[in-house]
C-alpha cells in the first residue's frame, strides 16, 4: 500500500474512532457540541458537554491501548490546551469555566478506554 492509501485509511479510522468515543459520550448523557474543532492553534478531536462542565476530548486509536496513549505528546498536549483556551474565549466568552481534558482510545478491535483528566487540567 502506497503513502497516499495508507494516508486515507487512516483518516478514516481516525473519524471512525471519533464517532464511536461521540456515541460513548452521548450514551452516558454527555452533548458533543464540537467535532474536530480547528484553530490556528490545534485541533481538538471533540468538545463536549454535561451539566454545566466541558469536556475536550481526544480521540487516539490504535492497535493497542498503550500505543495509543503513547500518540499523544506533550507538544500535542500543549496544542490542545492552546486549542481549548480560544474555543473557549470564542464560543463561551469566559476562561472560568470548569472544564477536563480526557483522552479516549479506541484498540483494534474498537474497544473504547476513557482516560477522565489524562491530558492537561484547567
Amino acid at each position: 500500500m502506497d503513502k497516499s492509501s495508507l494516508g486515507k485509511l487512516s483518516y478514516i479510522k481516525g473519524h471512525a474512532a471519533e464517532e464511536q468515543v461521540a456515541i460513548a459520550y452521548e450514551r452516558n448523557g454527555f452533548e458533543i457540541v464540537e467535532r474536530r474543532w480547528k484553530t490556528k492553534e490545534g485541533e481538538i478531536d471533540l468538545v463536549a458537554k454535561h451539566k454545566s462542565k466541558i469536556y475536550f476530548i481526544e480521540v487516539k486509536s490504535s492497535s493497542s491501548f498503550d500505543k495509543a496513549v503513547e500518540q499523544i505528546t506533550p507538544r500535542q498536549q500543549e496544542r490542545i490546551q492552546n486549542a481549548a483556551l480560544q474555543y473557549l474565549a470564542d464560543k463561551v466568552g469566559s476562561l472560568d469555566v470548569d472544564c477536563r481534558f480526557d483522552a479516549a482510545l479506541v484498540n483494534d478491535v474498537g474497544k473504547i478506554k476513557v482516560m477522565p483528566g489524562a491530558l492537561i487540567s484547567a
